[in-house]
């Protein structure tokens, strides 16, 4: 029997005060279109909410109110202690807003409940960590001046206006990831929501206007893609920081170049579990399929290529088609769920057609490939293992964004390592072995941006981003604190008055 209230959430009313509306310049106002985005609710395929959609001018005003309080606002005026003090406020409303905020994202993309609710109260300490840089980052250090005379100063600067383009899978985080270090540097910023999934960035937008942010330094619309190409294409912008996917990132990339615009591009992934011949088999196969379970495997770093020795591929397919096939598919809000829908319609069909794919291509379809049975309505797919996968097939090349892993074989450590550099992706790895050393040896060898050992695992408070075609730049910690700074150097006969 479920512990939780699942019917009643699942019908709950969005927890917003101004979903019709688009927050722009500290107001709330009508947009320009009149058109409303529906957002449907994956788990019952009925609206969500209704949101406004903003159009082409509604991007004009936001960026102008952006602009307007970057260059004539006292936000990037104010010391860092001061920002910081908004932010510990933000984290402190967040904190207070985290049970609506966990009700909504299985609404809008379908995580499962008991795993928003163990995370939304995380949020705010995004914003407290960047709170904490104010006191120790050095915004402004001495330097000595290779002429050996004067006094030089490095003195790092908000970059300006940035326009921040969120996805539908985990919106709350990675606005966070955006907004903090855009804030604390002494940004303004439009969040331009994904039509999926706006109920996080509303939040955002009440939050701000509660704890008094000066008008225009945080504006939030939601729009599709014509009214986000305008934001990008704003010559008053100043910065583009987008998470998505590789091919809309490059569109960004060369629009960008046009007017040597900064941008950080968090993109797609496809990233290789290896494991080597010393570890669990059953140990390695109920982690891969407890991390692929989380958000339904919409997770652009997700461990989806899974390459093992030859001789070991069977004993991992029965043991990965077991511990997957046994996750528990249903109702986001049910406390026995363990895996929730996609996010949409689309989504689910996407994924089907590269089921499809892999069962044309000849590989083993070892467990999952349909719908589940039990549940007529909702955008649900069956966890899904492949075998016998060959690496340059579609199924091991792209990025799926759903419930599908490939097995893979290899004949050595070698030949795993090259398997898993072949690809134009390099977000995120693992390595399974009880040896640390081989550990360390092989993640030093892995041409992505992060490697964890025995286990899926990112950690944003160090720093999260890809080689090659998964981005540029790096999000989460200090590192990504640097994008939203421009470098400044000042040379000076003696140092100022603040530095005695």
């Amino acid at each position: 029997m479920s512990k939780t209230p699942s019917n009643d959430l699942l019908s709950a009313r969005a927890p917003f005060k101004n979903p019709d509306k688009l927050f722009i310049g500290g107001e709330w106002l009508a947009s320009s279109t009149g058109a409303e985005f529906s957002v449907i609710s994956p788990g019952t395929e009925e609206v969500y909410v209704r949101v406004a959609e903003a159009g082409t001018l509604d991007i004009e005003k936001a960026v102008s109110a952006a602009r307007h309080a970057f260059d004539e606002g006292p936000w990037p005026r104010l010391t860092h202690e001061e920002r910081g003090s908004y932010l510990r406020a933000i984290a402190e409303k967040l904190k207070a807003r985290s049970s609506d905020m966990a009700k909504i994202w299985p609404n809008e993309m379908g995580v499962t409940y008991a795993f928003a609710e163990s995370h939304m109260p995380r949020i705010a300490d995004i914003y407290n960590f960047y709170a904490k840089l104010a006191d120790t980052f050095g915004f402004e250090e001495l330097r000595a001046t290779s002429s050996g005379s004067g006094k030089g100063l490095l003195i790092r600067e908000p970059v300006g206006v940035v326009g921040a383009i969120i996805p539908w899978n985990a919106p709350a985080m990675l606005i966070a990831y955006k907004l903090a270090p855009a804030l604390i540097a002494g940004c303004t910023i439009i969040i331009k929501s994904s039509p999926e999934a706006p109920g996080m960035a509303l939040i955002i937008a009440e939050v701000a206007e509660e704890v008094g942010l000066p008008p225009g330094v945080v504006n939030v619309v939601t729009a599709d893609r014509d009214a986000s190409d305008a934001l990008v294409r704003n010559p008053k912008v100043d910065k583009i920081t987008f998470t998505g996917s590789s091919a809309v990132g490059k569109h960004i990339a060369a629009v960008l170049a046009q007017r040597v615009g900064r941008f950080t591009l968090e993109l797609g992934g496809k990233s290789a579990a290896i494991i080597l011949d010393d570890y669990d088999i059953d140990v390695a196969a109920k982690s891969l399929a407890t991390a692929a379970s989380q958000m339904s495997c919409q997770v652009c770093a997700a461990l989806t290529r899974i390459i093992v020795p030859k001789s070991r591929h069977n004993r991992l397919l029965d043991a990965l088609s077991a511990a997957y096939s046994a996750v528990k598919v249903g109702n986001p809000f049910d406390s026995n769920t363990q895996m929730g829908p996609v996010a949409t319609e689309k989504q689910r069909a996407r994924v089907e057609n590269f089921i499809a794919k892999g069962v044309q291509a000849g590989f083993t379809l070892a467990s999952g490939g349909k719908r589940p049975a039990h549940l007529p309505r909702g955008f649900y797919i069956e966890p899904t293992v492949f075998g016998n996968v060959c690496n340059s097939s579609e199924l091991a090349q792209e990025e799926i964004f759903g419930p599908v892993l490939a097995v893979i074989s290899a004949q050595s450590d070698d030949e795993a390592i090259k398997i898993a550099n072949d690809s134009m992706y390099g977000l995120s790895g693992a390595v399974f072995t009880n040896d640390v050393d081989r550990a360390y040896s092989i993640a030093r060898q892995m041409r992505t941006g992060t490697i964890s050992h025995n286990a899926f695992r990112t950690d944003f408070g160090i720093a999260f981003g890809g080689f090659k075609q998964s981005g540029i730049g790096r999000e989460g910690g200090v590192e990504g604190l640097m994008p939203y700074l421009e470098t400044k150097t000042v040379l000076l006969d003696s140092l100022p008055s603040h530095f005695a």
